[in-house]
């Protein structure tokens, strides 16, 4: 399966911008899609992931911002990024896990300026 993101951007503190990942085909609702990111120097985080019968995973920094969705129908995820701050500057990575194996799209970059 191939992932293919959009989004991000350039964009001051306190706006907004939206991710969002399309599968080349369809991912069992149960399968788990989402985000990560990296930034210059920092390990890699998992941002928001999202699957059928679970509330949304986010990691504590984004809680109450970032808003992850699934639309199956389309195969796709997208991320709705609010209030943003400079910390969350780094390259996005959107991924599916499917039977064990991870799938990766090419990343996108967010950078918020102060």
């Amino acid at each position: 399966v191939q992932l293919q993101a959009s989004g991000g951007g350039l964009v001051q503190a306190g706006g907004s911008l939206r991710l969002s990942c399309r599968a080349s085909r369809s991912i069992f609702s149960g399968n788990p899609m989402g985000w990560y990111r990296q930034a210059p120097g920092k390990s890699r985080e998992l941002v928001a992931r999202i699957r059928s019968g679970r509330d949304p995973d986010y990691v504590e920094s984004v809680k109450g911002r970032f808003t992850i969705s699934r639309d199956n129908a389309k195969n796709t995820v997208t991320l709705e990024m609010n209030s943003l701050e400079p910390d969350d500057t780094a390259v996005y990575l959107c991924y599916a896990r499917i039977d064990g194996h991870e799938y990766w799209g090419q990343g996108t970059q967010v950078t918020v300026s102060s």
